[in-house]
């Protein structure tokens, strides 16, 4: 029996085919929830983020020089950063804070940043503060926010740096 007939051809070209629609919707749904890739970010002073399938803006910015995902929360007072990610960097906490997250109350830990980028705009000691029951996402508050031009339109959040 030739092998193009063979059930064994047919197996691998079903098994090929359904690896291809995997690999399509894992790379549509990847694009559809984070927009905003770090190869899709201007590396110039303004940065411009598509909201996300459920209405967020995230993006991948840069702490200390280390890559993680982060959302814009502009209802963040600081940045707010895990546990897991503070050892990562290996930052010292100030002191412990009081602080009312949209999870209830908790007791975080006061840090401060040497830089925080985001596309090609960077701020220089930011105030942050450690949240041991956050998740690996980052919440970007206005700590880094502040320093910077927001506005939003149309389903676009435009960040540029603010040269005040």
């Amino acid at each position: 029996m030739p092998f193009f007939t063979s059930s064994a051809f047919k197996t691998a070209l079903i098994a090929t085919l359904w690896l291809a629609v995997a690999g399509a919707l894992f790379y549509f749904m990847n694009t559809r929830v984070n927009p905003n890739t770090a190869d899709t970010l201007s590396q110039s002073g303004e940065v411009v983020l598509q909201r996300d399938l459920s209405g967020h803006y995230r993006a991948e910015a840069y702490i200390n020089g280390v890559s993680t995902p982060v959302m814009v929360d502009t209802g963040a007072t600081d940045v707010a950063i895990s546990q897991a990610l503070a050892d990562r960097l290996g930052l010292r906490s100030i002191k412990a804070v009081r602080t009312h997250t949209a999870n209830g109350d908790t007791v975080s830990y006061m840090v401060r940043l040497k830089n925080v980028k985001l596309g090609g705009i960077v701020a220089h000691d930011v105030a942050a503060i450690i949240t041991p029951k956050l998740g690996d996402e980052v919440l970007l508050g206005m700590s880094f926010l502040g320093r910077m031009d927001v506005r939003l339109y149309k389903g676009l959040m435009t960040i540029r740096a603010s040269h005040e």
